[in-house]
């Protein structure tokens, strides 16, 4: 089954995580099949913390994959960041 999760990246102390479309069966930071966006918690200033591509996250779920939960609280977390900036 396809996952939408977070894979780990960056340096020790320093977390930069790609949100990931992969086979449940592999590892977290191994192999995926596409990279949908990614989230950055330490992001500070101007630097952009969550970027999520819509269109692909869309097509991904009518295709059966399920989201991981963080991946869940951060879509809606983007979502009604959306809505704010658009009213």
């Amino acid at each position: 089954m396809v996952v939408i999760r977070l894979a780990r990246g960056g340096a020790k102390k320093r977390p930069f995580y790609n949100i990931v479309a992969a086979d449940s069966r592999n590892r977290r930071d191994g192999r995926f099949i596409e990279r949908v966006g990614f989230y950055s918690p330490l992001a500070s200033g101007a630097a952009q913390s969550l970027s999520i591509d819509n269109e692909r996250l869309a097509y991904w779920e009518r295709n059966g994959a399920r989201l991981s939960p963080t991946v869940a609280r951060l879509v809606k977390q983007n979502a009604k960041a959306g809505q704010q900036a658009a009213a």
